[in-house]
């Protein structure tokens, strides 16, 4: 049986963001994630799981300056010594939060780099973070991104992804394999599955209708058939509900949509 994740950056935007810890809680969730956790003490966000019997299960490494629009450093030439402050403060949010994952974005590619660069780049900066995280039995997760949402983003295909974790050497770093992104870039999503879930690569899986990335039960995916997929395949790890509610922050907006999701609780 499936096991799900409220995002926690996505979901429960009708309320302040540390009162979703509560509503995930009421309306069934067992673990969430949230895409960056520093605008709060770890103690802060430790009390709201424990209160709330909640298991953190993902969240992001410091992605540069977000606001002004990057979208991570991993693979930015001359940005080393930012990305390696950022995975140690993610690695003792992460212990502190006993979250087993953290999410490293790749950053969007400089006009004027050269590729060769940007993936040695990226290599190297990741095989640091697992060797730093690997102690704490912390992974490392890489997430290809679709060039819709996020033009320029250096990790886009599957078939990419999988090729650095090859590349880079390092068993604790898997691939967030988002299906949404999936479908708009590759589509063949039961044969991807298929293809990379059997080789221990995959250790994490997120989920979004599309193409308006709102509930898994609007639009041209058949979720419900890949979930039992999932399970054929003996995937027991958790699927991150990274969508947004088709009605936006309304109140209540989240659960109101959660209709797809009681079939599975």
């Amino acid at each position: 049986m499936p096991r799900f994740a409220a995002n926690l950056s996505m979901l429960y935007n009708d309320v302040d963001f540390l009162d979703r810890f509560a509503a995930a809680s009421r309306d069934g969730f067992q673990a969430v994630e949230f895409l960056f956790p520093y605008a709060y003490e770890p103690r802060e966000l430790a009390a709201r799981l424990r209160d709330h019997k909640l298991r953190q299960v993902l969240f992001n490494a410091p992605p540069g300056d977000w606001e002004g629009g990057e979208r991570g450093l991993a693979c930015l030439p001359g940005r080393e010594a930012e990305f390696r402050a950022g995975i140690e403060r993610a690695i003792a949010y992460a212990q502190a939060l006993d979250c087993p994952r953290i999410h490293v974005m790749a950053g969007l590619m400089p006009h004027e780099a050269e590729p060769a660069a940007l993936r040695a780049t990226y290599v190297d900066n990741v095989r640091h973070a697992a060797r730093e995280a690997a102690p704490h039995g912390i992974q490392i997760l890489l997430e290809p991104i679709n060039g819709r949402d996020m033009p320029g983003f250096f990790l886009s295909r599957q078939d990419q992804a999988h090729a650095l974790i090859a590349e880079i050497g390092a068993p604790n770093v898997k691939v967030q394999m988002d299906l949404y992104h999936c479908q708009i870039v590759e589509g063949d999503l039961a044969m991807k599955i298929r293809q990379h879930l059997p080789t221990g690569n995959v250790g994490h899986f997120q989920i979004a209708g599309v193409p308006e990335r709102h509930e898994p039960d609007v639009g041209e995916i058949n979720y419900p058939y890949l979930f039992r997929l999932l399970d054929e395949l003996g995937y027991d790890g958790w699927i991150g509900c990274e969508y947004r509610p088709a009605r936006g922050a309304a109140p209540h907006a989240t659960r109101d949509g959660l209709g797809w999701l009681q079939p599975w609780l």
